[in-house]
């Protein structure tokens, strides 16, 4: 029998992604509660909308919007596939997973997990958003009585932690969990929203990425989901569009100098505020937004006084923020074996004593196209045609030469110092740096503020 909706107990979103969004009760019963609507609170880019104003959009959005694909994907299967025999709880199970998948997110984007919580304690290395997740969809159902079965309970936990480090999903109807958080080739219904949103909020186009295209060519063979041989050029946009978010939205210099600023601030307020003791408790952890930076923003307390003037040059921008001296990519042979560089490293190679360590930052940057594979379409099966059960592997560069190299990650080193007037140091000192390491040097670049900026090219 195919599966069945009742629009008379459906209520409609309007979304400017997704036009109208049909919400069944279940998921109203998990929206409805103050532990989703956080997510209101919570912007999916973090900072980013400091420099591209568009981007203030919420995870709750987000959420929204992955929940509609996710149900869309499993109703297309349904209506083209009628041999699978999917029912009510698989729609149910995959929709909740997709609506529920960020709801153990933390502020500030990845900030929180990536820049701050490492640098509070070893203990804290470990935690990731995912497994939050999962914490918080079992104290979101205990805490508002919400009438939901253990099973689908269990799977959309399951469903929002299959990512890679747990394998391939095993037994039967697998395939349903490629669909939200996807381990086997990273294709998944997450990537297909939050891609389409920030493109559109930051004003950037997503390329020739087409999402109706790809699940109206999805097909289960051999419990996986597989693709029509006439899409690849579109799955591999889909990888490039998402890496060439990497470069100019999430990782964008400016961004990233602000995050590094913010994860410090978070830092000096940690002891005060008990930040980081927070993250483990459902309970207290719901508590947490992007909200935090106002608080600190405006607090009398002297306890928050250097995390206070922190975030104050924050929101004064210009000399104030922490100053963007150089960027080094790291040439294509040393990517492999490369360590990340350390503060200490561009010490080794500074004069005069004017700097020390506390005056510079460094960021390694990874953008990975590929989403760690060793080719943009590892781990994806095709099929000729509708009529062939017979699951075919391309490579990317037989899709098209401008996707060839994609596959090796780029690594990006950027060096910041805290105060402007170590700029100059800091410049001459990455710049014999990379000039010992990488055998590259920089030509500087004067501006009208004399502040230096280099390209980078070989030395012969």
């Amino acid at each position: 029998m195919p599966l069945r909706r009742n629009r008379s107990d459906e209520k409609d979103v309007l979304d400017n992604v997704h036009d109208n969004i049909h919400i069944d009760p279940l998921a109203q019963d998990f929206i409805d509660t103050v532990e989703f609507q956080r997510l209101r609170d919570v912007k999916q880019l973090g900072l980013c909308n400091l420099v591209y104003p568009g981007a203030t959009h919420s995870r709750l959005e987000h959420s929204l919007g992955v929940y509609n694909f996710a149900r869309a994907t499993v109703f297309n299967l349904d209506s083209c596939w009628p041999e699978l025999e999917l029912e009510q709880s698989d729609l149910t199970s995959v929709g909740l997973a997709g609506l529920l998948h960020d709801v153990g997110h933390g502020p500030f984007s990845h900030v929180f997990e990536n820049e701050f919580l490492p640098r509070i304690g070893a203990g804290l290395l470990k935690w990731h958003h995912e497994a939050m997740s999962g914490k918080m969809v079992d104290f979101i159902v205990d805490r508002n009585y919400i009438d939901v079965d253990a099973g689908v309970l269990k799977r959309v936990k399951d469903m929002i932690l299959c990512s890679s480090e747990r394998g391939a999903p095993q037994g039967d109807k697998a395939f349903l969990y490629d669909i939200v958080a996807n381990g086997r080739n990273g294709i998944d219904v997450d990537k297909f929203d939050y891609i389409l949103r920030d493109t559109r909020a930051c004003g950037l186009e997503p390329g020739t990425f087409k999402v109706c295209r790809l699940m109206d060519s999805m097909r289960v063979i051999d419990n996986e989901i597989c693709f029509r041989s006439n899409v690849a050029a579109t799955i591999c946009e889909l990888f490039v569009t998402r890496g060439n978010l990497f470069r100019e939205v999430y990782t964008h210099p400016k961004v990233k100098a602000m995050e590094l600023m913010l994860a410090d601030a978070l830092v000096m307020a940690d002891g005060f505020l008990g930040i980081s003791g927070m993250v483990d408790d459902p309970a207290s952890f719901w508590k947490l937004d992007d909200s935090l930076l106002k608080a600190i923003e405006t607090s009398d307390e002297p306890e928050l006084e250097a995390s206070r003037k922190l975030v104050w040059r924050m929101r004064r921008r210009g000399r104030e923020l922490y100053q963007f001296c150089d960027s080094l990519k790291v040439p294509a042979e040393h990517a492999e074996r490369f360590s990340a560089v350390t503060a200490e490293d561009i010490l080794c190679y500074a004069k005069g004593g004017v700097l020390q360590r506390d005056d510079i930052v460094v960021s390694n940057v990874k953008i990975d196209d590929a989403c760690g594979k060793s080719d943009l379409l590892e781990g994806v099966h095709f099929f000729k045609g509708y009529g062939s059960t017979e699951k075919l592997e391309l490579k990317a560069e037989e899709v098209g030469r401008s996707y060839a190299g994609h596959d090796v990650p780029q690594r990006i080193v950027r060096v910041y110092v805290k105060k402007y007037e170590h700029l100059e140091a800091a410049c001459d000192a990455f710049q014999a740096f990379q000039r010992e390491k990488y055998n590259v040097q920089s030509q500087m670049l004067r501006t009208p503020d004399s502040k230096r900026k280099r390209k980078t090219r070989r030395v012969n």
